[in-house]
């Protein structure tokens, strides 16, 4: 009994701080927020609250603007992770292929990254600007010093549901394009030199090279990637609210639509959005885990 203290006593030690403070602080914290979004604490009033069960879910997706910001969100969703699956498969694909000054590239393509999403967001709010004409700013100013003026948009202040997010998911792509850029290179370099050679004796197009031996062997990484960027495209809220603001009806996804709930103290309802992202975000994250875990059991 003391020899197996012994084992797994010390590292159970080290351990455990970590433990004490994922539980309080991540599962305790989702434990109190769903016990809360099964409430009536609709006001800051202090007082016990009564137990009203799935009434403020019900609610949820009985309204329109919850509605509105879950379909906002799903566009944004798309648009995101295919634009950045693209630039990122793009931007691998020609420094795979070597390029001098590949060490300057990466770290180009990789910088974007190392900023904040709220200090990217007040830039591409300048950029984004929806003034056009003699008072245009950002990108419609430098179309119009261009002489591109039929490229002047109002980015996200007008449009269909699908060009508004579109141009909020821009500078998404453009901040994590170089993430993506960087996992599908290491799995590019990590396929051995002999699976290409063998494809180019038996007489593989370079086309055929990439479409039946390189690109099967990076699908583990495209599913890694597709999870990743699902997940932060869901909890997207910083970039959104420097661009836009906290109002904008048109650009309203639920992490705004949660915080602008509890600027009005509606405690109940802001947890119940929060425990639906939380089961969005596990949609797409379980599976994955799950098919992960076999994977590794197998082998």
């Amino acid at each position: 009994m003391h020899g197996r203290i012994r084992t797994w006593g010390p590292g159970a030690l080290v351990l455990l701080p970590t433990v004490l403070l994922l539980g309080y602080f991540v599962y305790g914290l989702i434990a109190w927020s769903f016990n809360t979004s099964l409430t009536d604490r609709h006001t800051a009033r202090k007082g016990p609250a009564n137990y009203v069960g799935f009434e403020n879910y019900v609610n949820l997706f009985h309204e329109d603007r919850f509605l509105n910001s879950l379909k906002n969100l799903g566009v944004l969703t798309v648009a995101f992770i295919v634009g950045t699956l693209i630039f990122g498969l793009l931007w691998a694909l020609l420094l795979e292929k070597g390029v001098t000054g590949e060490g300057v590239f990466r770290s180009i393509f990789l910088f974007p990254m190392a900023i904040s999403m709220i200090a990217s967001g007040v830039v591409w709010g300048w950029l984004l600007n929806p003034s056009q004409g003699d008072d245009a700013r950002g990108l419609n100013r430098l179309f119009a010093i261009l002489h591109l003026n039929f490229l002047e948009n109002p980015w996200w202040t007008a449009g269909s549901r699908w060009t508004t997010m579109a141009a909020i998911a821009l500078p998404a792509v453009w901040q994590m394009s170089g993430y993506i850029m960087a996992l599908f290179l290491a799995g590019f370099r990590g396929i051995p030199p002999e699976l290409r050679e063998a494809a180019r004796v038996d007489g593989a197009s370079e086309f055929k090279l990439y479409r039946y031996v390189l690109f099967p062997q990076l699908s583990p990484i495209a599913l890694s990637a597709l999870i990743i960027l699902g997940h932060i495209s869901l909890k997207l809220f910083d970039l959104i609210y420097a661009i836009t603001g906290p109002n904008q009806f048109r650009t309203e996804v639920p992490s705004i639509y949660m915080w602008n709930t509890l600027l009005r103290s509606d405690q109940a309802k802001a947890a119940a959005i929060a425990i639906v992202l939380l089961a969005c975000v596990a949609v797409l994250v379980i599976p994955y885990l799950s098919w992960t875990a076999r994977q590794e059991a197998k082998q």
